[in-house]
């Protein structure tokens, strides 16, 4: 029998290891290689909708992802300066079975750990940690990967490498020198709150999206109800190194005030302790003529690194592997030529959604920033559309199907 082709995903991140799973259930032998000595949560909550829900289903995870996961009753959009509800999305079991999968939000770190449980459990997937990429170089067998690490120094011949190492991305450097990482002048504040301190109508399964100038603030409760998470978003620069820091309290509060947001807008920030906010620099990737170059290609944020205002980051991420796991598995048997038209076939396949929701993106950025008789029209247009039709504006995102 002829051994299963050996593909490398450079990151074990939500999309390397998605993208791991995915070509797993193709026939593949994989190799994930990660330069973290260890794998530690990052971030805090993370919103996943149905189409990225329906993906890690078929994948097998249902089980271990519903366990960890909460499902929000409805969206509430929520005017920064009045505070009171412009419109309210459902979600719910009602909208899951609209969209035929169901909008799940949790921890960022629980998500990862799921797709870990899952990549160990399979016996196709090797996991190393602490181990870089030096070089890869196209040759007519596949791709020559050289790695490095405290465990490893060895070269690896794969059918095709894959760059899911997101924004700063190693892979994506070598492949396309010239697309850098771009700032996008906002800084995301992440914290939490003990729900316990919250008054109970702030703590309800809704993700709350409070709309004010210049700046916006997401909420929304943490699988078991104990804990709230906090993103709020602003102008900012960046000069620090990386792309996170950890946040000064009286920073963020003095901008929310002064920018005379509602009381329970101001509350929510208050909440969060002292020392329990962190800054995340929001870099973007300027849209790519191509993602991949011989055997080798990029996904998720190595490719697309997109603004979090469509709540699709780590969606579109999973998009990429489950389309890429399609392509690859449709040319198992052909050589590395074979590969490389493969990964030109996923490009093509998700070039131009991934744009649209990079556009989306921005636009609700921009949207939701809006000051003065500006923003008075937005929440009137809003209220004007009501909430079935403004949920039916996300049919084109929520009911895609590999």
């Amino acid at each position: 029998m002829t051994p299963p082709r050996t593909v490398v995903v450079a990151g074990a991140g939500i999309g390397g290891l998605t993208a791991a799973l995915a070509l797993a259930a193709k026939g593949f032998r994989l190799l994930i290689v990660e330069t973290a000595e260890r794998l530690e949560e990052v971030g805090a909550g993370l919103q996943l909708s149905p189409n990225a829900t329906r993906i890690l289903i078929g994948l097998g995870l249902h089980a271990r992802l519903s366990a960890r996961a909460l499902v929000p009753e409805a969206i509430s959009i929520v005017s920064a300066r009045q505070g009171g509800e412009i419109c309210r999305l459902p979600l719910g079991e009602a909208a899951a079975l609209r969209a035929g999968a169901p909008y799940w939000v949790m921890h960022r770190g629980g998500l990862q750990a799921a797709l870990l449980e899952q990549v160990h459990d399979h016996p196709d997937i090797e996991l190393r940690l602490g181990t870089r990429i030096d070089h890869a170089i196209p040759r007519d067998d596949g791709v020559a990967v050289d790695l490095r690490g405290s465990a490893t120094n060895r070269r690896e011949t794969a059918w095709a490498l894959i760059g899911a190492d997101g924004v700063w991305s190693a892979l994506r450097n070598q492949l396309f020198p010239d697309a850098s990482p771009l700032f996008s002048g906002l800084i995301a504040w992440r914290g939490t709150v003990e729900a316990s301190q919250l008054p109970h109508d702030m703590t309800t399964r809704r993700v709350r999206l409070w709309m004010g100038p210049h700046a916006h603030l997401v909420s929304y409760p943490m699988p078991g109800g104990r804990q709230v998470n906090i993103v709020a978003v602003v102008p900012d620069t960046w000069n620090q190194p990386g792309w996170s820091a950890p946040g000064d309290a009286v920073d963020i509060k003095h901008r929310f005030a002064q920018a005379r947001w509602s009381e329970p807008a101001r509350m929510l920030i208050e909440a969060v302790a002292a020392d329990g906010w962190r800054k995340w620099a929001l870099f973007t990737i300027p849209p790519m003529t191509a993602w991949h170059r011989d055997a080798m290609a990029l996904l998720g944020d190595a490719a697309h690194a997109m603004l979090p205002f469509a709540a699709q980051g780590a969606g579109m991420a999973i998009e990429d592997a489950a389309i890429l796991a399609q392509c690859l598995g449709e040319a198992a048997n052909e050589n590395a030529a074979g590969a490389a038209a493969a990964l030109a076939r996923y490009t093509s396949l998700r070039r131009a959604r991934v744009a649209r929701v990079q556009a989306l993106a921005e636009r609700n950025g921009r949207i939701s920033h809006l000051v003065g008789a500006a923003a008075l029209a937005r929440d009137l247009a809003i209220k004007a559309i009501g909430p079935q039709r403004m949920l039916a504006r996300q049919d084109w995102i929520y009911n895609w199907r590999p």
